[in-house]
């Protein structure tokens, strides 16, 4: 090591180690028919790679050849929220390409820096908020000036080890994107999961055995109005010029999750006395929304509570006859298959009014029953959020890996040194004095360039 640098590493801006940078070009035409593909800051993603998820095209006549983008050319966002300036990606596609004044184009010397290393030398430089100290900042948005970008300083190793990093990190950083998409496909897996367990369990297969054993046919499950088994009440408007009484904490329909809910942020209105006592909420109580996402419901349980609730929110007190949660995974399992839409008011906005409610029909197997489906799809769920627990860790220890790695290589750690490879700080020397020398022969008959073979390197 060396002035913390690993042997034979030196210290370079980023002005000395690309031909030039390019800053892009706007344009309110988008998606234009036969036109030039146009990437944007939403196409450079966080882990540094290009996301094509959504590329807009603009009018071949806009679209200069100076904007035009290579294989191998390093795209960096300079203009975003002060947490994503700096974010960055290698371009490595065929076809014509140009990019947004929000992005920035840096075409390496290829004789003194692999793009690969390039980008990922700058990608490390933006999660350590190297550009967010460097940007100027407005109120919604910060900007990377030129300035900035050309002086931030990278490690640089020798060409032969850089390229040997790169090789490396290919392999590396090929096996943690496996495992990113094999990872995502686990919250698809348990979200059917859980639909089919409602499925089940409100067609009478879950408990199939139960009843067998209790020489129960499923024939005697019968069919129930919401109105004839429920008491349902709509809660407070939302009127402070009306309102009067004392501040109370109420639910807004935003505190109502598909069986939970979320208590970090409820809201204060003005509710009399016997407002509160019309409006109080119970163990055992459904809470359904009526706007927002409607039916989406949880049943009440965490004891005696200050809170009322809002007009945009249902009450439901279920008679003897129903269990809570057996009502409120019917509503899931309906709104699932879109079943409930049916009892939807309203065209752009969609609304489950309390005419409509009263009038929701679901099957009603035995009270005992309903209490072995309630335990089975409580024990499914309880096991379906175990793996997700271990899903949520698992993929927080994957994306550290990226940058894990990556830390690794520029500590010179990850590929062995040659002692034979020639320093970074002599070949920038070298090539310094050779395009010095190229410029002053080419005075009268134009520049000398270096032969400079553009290679791209995919992942």
């Amino acid at each position: 090591m060396s002035n913390g640098l690993p042997r034979g590493w030196a210290k370079a801006s980023v002005s000395e180690i690309v031909e030039h940078m390019q800053p892009g070009f706007a344009c309110g035409e988008k998606n234009v028919e036969g036109g030039v593909p146009h990437l944007r800051m939403n196409n450079i993603g966080i882990e540094g790679r290009l996301v094509l998820n959504l590329v807009r095209t603009v009018p071949e006549k806009l679209s200069k050849s100076h904007h035009d983008l290579c294989p191998g050319d390093v795209l960096v966002c300079t203009t975003n929220s002060s947490k994503l300036v700096g974010k960055c990606a290698l371009f490595n596609l065929p076809g014509r390409y140009v990019f947004s004044n929000h992005l920035t184009r840096l075409r390496p010397k290829l004789d003194l820096v692999d793009s690969y290393f390039l980008l990922w030398s700058l990608w490390l430089r933006w999660q350590a908020g190297t550009f967010e100290d460097k940007c100027k900042h407005w109120v919604n948005q910060s900007t990377l000036p030129k300035e900035g970008l050309l002086e931030t300083d990278v490690a640089l190793a020798p060409i032969n080890e850089q390229h040997r990093i790169v090789a490396k990190l290919e392999k590396l950083l090929g096996k943690v994107d496996g495992c990113q998409q094999r990872l995502t496909k686990i919250p698809v897996i348990l979200k059917r999961f859980r639909q089919s367990v409602l499925a089940a369990a409100c067609s009478g297969r879950l408990t199939a055995d139960w009843r067998q054993e209790k020489g129960i046919e499923l024939e005697g499950w019968t069919e129930a109005l919401l109105r004839d088994v429920a008491e349902m009440r709509l809660g407070k408007m939302l009127d402070n010029a009306k309102n009067i009484g004392n501040p109370t904490r109420y639910l807004r329909n935003l505190n109502v999750r598909w069986f939970s809910f979320d208590l970090s942020n409820v809201g204060t209105m003005r509710a009399t006395s016997e407002e509160r006592n019309e409006l109080e909420i119970k163990d055992g109580d459904l809470l359904v929304c009526e706007g927002g996402e409607p039916g989406r419901c949880g049943v009440w349980n965490f004891g005696v509570s200050d809170l009322i609730f809002q007009k945009a929110i249902h009450r439901i007190r279920v008679k003897e006859m129903v269990n809570s949660y057996w009502l409120a995974f019917n509503i899931r399992n309906d709104a699932n298959s879109a079943h409930l839409e049916d009892y939807f008011t309203g065209t752009t906005i969609k609304h489950l009014t309390g005419k409509a409610l009263a009038t929701y029909r679901f099957p009603l197997p035995s009270v005992s029953e309903q209490s072995e489906i309630v335990r089975r799809v409580e024990a499914l769920f309880g096991l379906a959020d175990q793996i997700e627990a271990r899903f949520t860790k698992a993929r927080a220890r994957v994306n550290q890996l990226t940058q894990a790695i990556l830390a690794k290589a520029f500590r010179g750690e990850l590929v062995f040194q040659n002692p034979n490879d020639e320093p970074a700080s002599v070949l920038l020397e070298r090539i310094k004095a050779e395009r010095m020398k190229g410029e002053t022969e080419g005075k009268g008959g134009g520049k000398k360039r270096l032969n400079v073979n553009r290679k791209s390197k995919g992942r």
